[in-house]
C-alpha cells in the first residue's frame, strides 16, 4: 500500500507500506504527481520506503519505471528513503542517467531527505530549540584547546572598514 504524506505545495510525498501493487501507483502516485507537474511544471517527489523491496510487485516495478519515463524531463529532485544500501546505492548512481537530481537516504535522515526535497538544504530550525543550546564562548576555551597553537582569532583584521 502507498500512502500520501502532507508536506509543502513543491513536493509529492509517499510512503510504501505492506505489499505494494501497480494498482498503488495507478491511484495513489500517479494523480499526484500529475497534479504537482501541471502546477509547478517538475517533480520534487519523496518516497519512503517502509517495506521490504520484495514486497513490490514485478508490476508494480513496471509501474514505476513508466511513470518515470512519461515525466523524464520533468524530474526535479527525488528522494528515496529505505534502510536498503543497494535501493540507496540505486538512487544515487540514477542522477548520472536521467535528468534531474537523485538522493538515497536511511530513514534517520527523512526530515534531511524532505529539507533537500522541498529545496531547502539547510533545515529549519525551531528558535526555542535554538534557544535551549548552551552558548560556548570561543574566549573561554584557552590555549589548552587549540590543537596546533593556531588560533582563528589570527586571521581577523580588526582594522578592516567596509
Amino acid at each position: 500500500m502507498i500512502q500520501k504524506i502532507e508536506t509543502s505545495d513543491n513536493v509529492v510525498a509517499f510512503r510504501a507500506v505492506g505489499e505494494v501493487t501497480a494498482q498503488d501507483y495507478k491511484t495513489v502516485i500517479a494523480p499526484a504527481v500529475k497534479a504537482l507537474v501541471e502546477e509547478i511544471n517538475e517533480i520534487n517527489f519523496l518516497f519512503l520506503i517502509d517495506s521490504e523491496l520484495e514486497n513490490f510487485t514485478a508490476t508494480a516495478w513496471l509501474e514505476d519505471a513508466m511513470m518515470g519515463l512519461r515525466n523524464l524531463g520533468k524530474w526535479n529532485r527525488a528522494a528515496i528513503v529505505t534502510d536498503s544500501d543497494k535501493a540507496i546505492s540505486f538512487t544515487n548512481g540514477f542522477s548520472y542517467i536521467v535528468p534531474g537530481e537523485f538522493r538515497g537516504y536511511k530513514k534517520e535522515k527523512i526530515k534531511e531527505a524532505l529539507s533537500w526535497v522541498q529545496g531547502s538544504e539547510i533545515p529549519v530550525m525551531n528558535t526555542k530549540e535554538i534557544a535551549s543550546e548552551p552558548y560556548i564562548d570561543p574566549d573561554d576555551l584557552g590555549e589548552e584547546n587549540l590543537s596546533n597553537g593556531y588560533s582563528d582569532a589570527d586571521d581577523i583584521d580588526y582594522n578592516y572598514k567596509a
